[in-house]
């Protein structure tokens, strides 16, 4: 037998990370401590919009009006409450009118307008005990938020016989900022306990159990230093830091749950570490990597997309995941090898394993109901492909009736002053003071133009009113007032008719309902490329790591059946409003355009990097072995505990997340979680066993050409792993038939 010592079982990569371990650990030590300062109030520098196509009509045209009308465009409302009083009473309009006055004077604020100057009934509540100053405050979204910070507390609360309320735009925008990064910071402080207490359970050792989560916090930290990089050159949206602290947990944890297990297995086997390291390097660390890669593929998708918003999750998610990757590749090796067999130290589960002959680790080959589980999808596999099938579509049903809309107050939670203050004014005012259309007008046009222009545009379907022009140089606008919602279906429809209605000027439409048309148009169109980009290039990763044709495919059509139920829930929880009380949110009645193409991305990427773990556990057996029913049930066998509980840890990160008060927060959090349990918990353990079942040995087939280019350019193992004697219970195992 072959010594597990010799030369060749240590390869370079293997020298590489274990030459000098100390001075490894003590680089990346350095390396941490630097990426907390570069990334130290990342948070400050980054953006709460980005739904937005920088491109589409609308874009331009809120640019335009913002530069040549600043009073067309108010992100900023004073809601004035006047108690029993009448907004029309002598006192109240003239404090209001001293309040307006003060507020134009500030600076960083145009366009102060109000209903005791304009006395627009758009301006006044129905029941005439409320009214609203509408101004705008310039700058980027970080200016913004400064003035906002700055100005607020001068006009919040009692002004003489009013009472202020702060909306608008620019204050749901810098309340969510704010709300997002204290729901991050108890996202944390709730899921790394919890997930120490879980690494604690699978592992038994305490060491063991440090060890994914230093891998974890190391990536999270040098992602942030990434983002605070990025923010120099580009826009980059706040939401992305809660997908860098639950991806840089959950793939890390799941990362080097995989390597220390192997590492463990293999010392169990009788290795020594450097030897038990070279061999874990060579199978669980080429799977890691690329298990990292078809993650990092799922998230780059989302590059193709003008929006920051889902550009800056694919800028976090593959930072994240690289670093979770080098993380666990260099230093978890190098940390592993000093250790050796103490990282079994500080057992906390002895107690538990009192009077057994044989500890019951997670490199043990004790996963005998696992194994049974494979044996019986397999007897009944018709049955279960079917079922598990039918199951998944049904619960994926609700998301065809899916209504896509855009991000507004209701994001935030009811007790926000910000949405107290929209919400008052969409249940107590005639109109929508800052919301409805816009029509850009450029070039010269006579009075007579324009009101002929006025004429055509009231006479469209779902128009109230339309209001203007207000004409500066050779640019006018128009504001038009739809009937219904600002962006249910026939304000929508109402941006189609303006654009196509004509004119002897050139006119570019704006307005919430626009702004959801551009994005759903700006979506749709980019939806094929960066489906064939994942797929394409999934099925390029896939072929290499298992040199099948069929295997690939199979991937990617049951990596997409397992996120129905995930879609499904979007729209039954959120859409609809179901268990909108317990999880404590308010429904707009819509899904915000970007949200399923952001889950799916990271769902799939997720999915994928489990299907890897285990059809590389497969591969693995059915190249020692050449019997595939075997090979199965002995993958499923050896990676569904492993599996199960990076999908449960992961999880828990992610429903951490999903405590957020912000609404689209909460959704990403909950509905990946569910993505992860389903796939984990249904989708491995019983529809790939059953259809790789029914597809028996076709399963590997490939032609010709192909096989030799896996041969020469595919995931290859290498040399074989040592044989060493098993244990009893270890063949007795694996000489099971199902």
């Amino acid at each position: 037998m072959t010594e597990v010592n010799s030369p060749p079982r240590v390869g370079g990569w293997t020298r590489f990370v274990t030459a000098r371990p100390r001075l490894s650990l003590l680089a990346a030590l350095v390396l941490t401590a630097l990426a907390v300062l570069a990334g130290s109030g990342v948070a400050d520098k980054l953006g709460s919009g980005g739904w937005e196509d920088p491109g589409a009509e609308s874009t331009y045209a809120t640019k335009a009006l913002e530069r040549e009308f600043p009073g067309s465009q108010p992100n900023l409302l004073l809601l004035v409450d006047s108690g029993r009083a009448s907004v029309d009473d002598p006192a109240v309009a003239a404090e209001a009118s001293r309040l307006a006055k003060r507020l134009s004077g500030e600076k960083g604020v145009v366009g102060v307008g109000s209903y005791w100057q304009t006395e627009a009934p758009a301006l006044r509540a129905k029941d005439g005990h409320e009214a609203v100053i509408a101004a705008r405050i310039t700058g980027d979204e970080k200016t913004m938020g400064e003035t906002l910070d700055r100005i607020a507390p001068s006009y919040r609360g009692t002004q003489g016989p009013l009472e202020v309320r702060i909306g608008g735009i620019v204050a749901v925008r810098h309340e969510m900022q704010t709300i997002i990064q204290e729901d991050l910071t108890r996202a944390e402080i709730i899921a790394l306990p919890v997930t120490l207490v879980l690494l604690v359970m699978v592992f038994g050792s305490a060491v063991a159990a440090l060890l994914p989560l230093g891998v974890g916090i190391v990536a999270i930290l040098g992602t942030n230093a990434v983002l605070g990089g990025l923010t120099e050159f580009t826009d980059v949206s706040v939401f992305a830091m809660n997908l860098t602290t639950a991806l840089g947990l959950g793939l890390a944890i799941d990362y080097a749950l995989f390597i220390v297990r192997r590492f463990r297995e293999e010392l169990s086997a009788g290795a020594d570490p450097t030897a038990a390291i070279g061999t874990t390097l060579r199978t669980a660390g080429r799977t890691v990597l690329f298990s990292a890669l078809t993650v990092a593929v799922s998230l780059a998708a989302m590059l193709v997309f003008p929006q920051y918003f889902l550009r800056s999750f694919a800028y976090a998610g593959i930072a994240v995941v690289l670093l979770a990757a080098a993380a666990a590749l260099i230093l978890l090796p190098a940390a592993l090898v000093l250790l050796g067999h103490r990282v079994d130290s500080l057992d906390l589960r002895r107690v538990l394993r009192r009077g057994r002959t044989k500890d019951a680790t997670p490199g043990a080959e004790d996963g005998t109901a696992w194994g049974r589980t494979a044996t019986l999808v397999m007897r009944r596999a018709p049955f279960f492909a079917l079922g598990t099938t039918a199951v998944l579509v049904l619960l994926g049903l609700p998301f065809l009736g899916v209504r896509f809309g855009t991000a507004d107050d209701r994001q935030l939670p009811s007790s926000a002053e910000s949405h107290v203050v929209q919400q008052h004014i969409r249940e107590g005012f005639p109109g929508t003071p800052g919301g409805g259309l816009e029509v850009l007008a450029e070039g010269r046009a006579t009075q007579a133009e324009y009101a002929a222009y006025k004429e055509r545009v009231a006479a469209l379907p779902d128009v109230a009113r339309v209001d203007g022009p207000l004409v500066r140089g050779d640019s006018a606008y128009f504001t038009v007032r739809p009937e219904g919602e600002a962006v249910d279906e026939a304000g929508q429809r109402l941006v189609g008719d303006l654009r196509a209605t004509e004119a002897p000027f050139d006119t570019k439409v704006t307005g919430a309902a626009a702004v959801l048309v551009d994005s759903k148009d700006a979506i749709g169109g980019r939806l094929p490329l960066a489906a064939a980009f994942i797929t394409v290039v999934t099925l390029l990763l896939v072929f290499l790591l298992t040199g099948s044709v069929l295997i690939p495919i199979q991937a990617v059509l049951l990596n997409a059946l397992s996120l129905t139920a995930m879609f499904g829930a979007v729209v039954w929880v959120f859409q609809d409003g179901h268990l909108s009380g317990p999880l404590g949110f308010t429904s707009s009645g819509s899904i915000e355009t970007t949200l399923p193409v952001l889950m799916f991305c990271v769902a799939f990427g997720l999915s994928m990097d489990y299907g890897v773990f285990l059809l590389s556990r497969i591969k693995e057996e059915y190249d020692h072995t050449g019997d595939h029913e075997r090979s199965v049930r002995l993958g499923l066998q050896r990676t569904g505990g492993l599996i199960t509980a990076a999908a449960v840890i992961l999880a828990v990160v992610m429903v951490a997340i999903g405590t957020s008060r912000v609404t689209n927060t909460k959704m990403l959090g909950l509905g990946i979680a569910l993505a992860v349990l389903m796939d984990a918990m249904v989708v491995r353990s019983l529809l790939v066993p059953a259809i790789m079942r029914l597809t028996g040995r076709a399963t590997w087939w490939a032609p010709g050409p192909l096989r030799r280019f896996h041969r020469r350019f595919g995931l290859n193992e290498g040399e074989p792993a040592p044989v060493v004697p098993r244990p009893d219970s270890e063949r007795d195992a694996v000489g099971a038939r199902g």
